[in-house]
């Protein structure tokens, strides 16, 4: 029997990323806010009964991995470990998010690959899928369903944030692919923010924000290794954005503005000023626009 999916998998920012501490296992324990973005890479899943497992995946950049390198090959073989099933399974990936750049692409795709494969199987348990996702990526639990969220431990413990208000957004990526562990390696104690501020919380979850609410504790390390970063980051405050940040752990940079025309229309501007960065005029997924 051959049953084929699609699925879309998209892209995320962190609104804010604190470190808490570094944990005896050597992974950091974190606390961020994770919004789901209105930019999507697409999936299509082909499952054939087999007699052993195999994962084959096509995709449309020449510079993606189509070994256990990459997460959504990965996803499919711990699915069928997991869950005790064997298939041919086909993935078809077509690429819209920006590979090493802190928006989750790899990790939404791992987590695209988890659903299709558990609606198609029917493997319906919420607990042993998002266990599963975890042992992909400390991300992919959060794209499983992909709502605003509050993160916590390495990133698996979620809570939903089921009132955040719709974001207009500028996304700029740097012409860098920043490697997390280089970052993590590169990341000092002194810049360590602990737990979010109760009222930074509170501005963030009704949409008043403030520039000083944005806090990524991998910033300056990201920066001190690809400068660009900060270059892109100033460019959009001077360029009218409320609030600018980076997500995860970069190189994206993101803009909040006041509505999607604007994003857009200084989207225009910077696509002029920095040539070689990828530029993106988008919301996140979920809420109203806050008044």
């Amino acid at each position: 029997m051959v049953r084929i999916v699609s699925e879309q998998a998209p892209a995320k920012i962190n609104l804010s990323l604190h470190v808490i501490g570094k944990r005896e296992d050597g992974y950091h324990d974190l606390d961020s806010i994770m919004l789901p973005v209105a930019m999507y890479d697409q999936l299509a899943i082909e499952l054939r009964d087999g007699r052993g497992r195999r994962v084959t995946l096509s995709c449309d950049r020449t510079d993606i991995p189509h070994d256990e390198r990459n997460l959504a090959v990965r996803a499919a073989h711990t699915f069928m470990d997991e869950f005790n099933v064997d298939a041919d399974v086909t993935i078809d990936l077509r690429k819209a998010i920006p590979s090493g750049a802190g928006l989750g692409g790899g990790s939404s795709d791992a987590a695209a690959v988890l659903r299709a494969m558990s609606n198609l199987m029917r493997h319906n348990d919420p607990a042993q899928l998002a266990a599963t996702a975890l042992k992909i990526g400390a991300d992919v639990p959060f794209f499983l369903t992909a709502k605003p969220a509050r993160a916590r431990g390495v990133g698996e413990i979620l809570s939903e944030l089921t009132q955040f208000p719709r974001l207009d957004l500028l996304i700029a990526v740097p012409p860098v692919e920043v490697s997390t562990a280089a970052v993590f390696r590169a990341l000092q104690a002194k810049n360590w923010s602990g737990p979010i501020d109760s009222a930074a919380l509170d501005r963030m979850t009704t949409g008043h924000i403030k520039a000083t609410d944005l806090i990524n504790d991998m910033e300056a390390a990201a920066i001190a290794l690809f400068p660009i970063i900060g270059e892109l980051k100033l460019k959009l405050q001077i360029l009218g954005a409320v609030a600018a940040g980076m997500s995860g752990s970069g190189g994206a940079v993101f803009g909040i503005f006041n509505n999607l025309a604007d994003a857009t229309g200084a989207a225009d501007k910077l696509r002029i000023e920095a040539p070689n960065a990828s530029i993106y005029a988008v919301h996140t997924i979920g809420g109203e626009r806050p008044a």
